[in-house]
């Protein structure tokens, strides 16, 4: 089965666009700075949107029982496809609880963080693999489960001095063009060589992302979510909507 290529929108961006990608995710609902639901939950999506709630307002004795309504009254009313739980801040207890409760609950697909997933029957939302990893090793971790890939064009760089490496990672605006191609790791990437040290730059271009997302579907992987401000134009060899 073809893997799915969700674009994560913002309400503005779904706003200035009147065509929508196959895929559309509403980037985000969050939770209510003062009180115990969430905010920003949608008015209006394409039918089969991916419905995103994330933790970049904190949780704090929010109400479980209250958030699962809303989500399910949302996700039933504008006919999304499932619930994406892209929670960034690992060890609170209280997101903790209200994953559980939520996969529980909700008569919905949901797919979890990476941070959260571990021992829940859902989803995994794995972070985007490094540019110096390869996808089967960060991917391995989680063989057996239903795997959905967090992507992005930005980079890194690793700083070799006496004292050893240090990784930078390196915004896609700061990216450079050309280099060399590594066709294993999906990447490119260019040497700087100083007086003491050595600099290696590794980013990803789109047709990298696309070669990414090919290998990721012959390994199972259901589903890929990239922010539309990176990936708003069809992925090279991969035109919007071809299966």
């Amino acid at each position: 089965m073809p893997i799915a290529r969700y674009l994560a929108m913002t309400g503005a961006e779904m706003a200035g666009n009147a065509v929508f990608p196959d895929y559309a995710a509403w980037m985000a609902c969050h939770f209510s700075p003062g009180g115990k639901g969430l905010s920003n939950l949608p008015k209006g999506l394409p039918p089969g949107s991916l419905l995103i709630l994330d933790d970049s307002t904190p949780i704090q004795d929010h109400d479980p029982e209250r958030i699962a309504a809303e989500l399910g009254s949302c996700m039933e009313r504008l006919q999304c496809t499932g619930l994406l739980l892209d929670f960034q801040r690992p060890g609170e207890e209280q997101a903790r609880t209200l994953t559980e409760y939520l996969c529980q609950v909700l008569p919905f697909p949901v797919v979890v963080s990476d941070s959260y997933a571990d021992g829940l029957d859902c989803g995994v939302f794995v972070s985007p693999v490094p540019p110096d990893e390869s996808m089967d090793m960060w991917l391995s971790r989680w063989s057996g489960r239903e795997i959905w890939l967090d992507t992005t064009m930005e980079g890194l760089e690793i700083v070799l001095t006496e004292k050893g490496a240090k990784n930078v990672p390196l915004p896609v605006w700061d990216c450079p063009e050309g280099g060399l191609e590594d066709t294993r790791l999906h990447c490119h990437y260019q040497i700087s060589l100083g007086c003491d040290s050595a600099v290696f730059t590794l980013w990803r271009t789109m047709e990298d992302i696309a070669a990414q997302l090919e290998e990721a579907e012959q390994l199972g992987v259901t589903a890929a979510v990239g922010l539309y401000q990176e990936f708003g134009r069809p992925l090279p060899g991969l035109e919007e909507g071809e299966e």
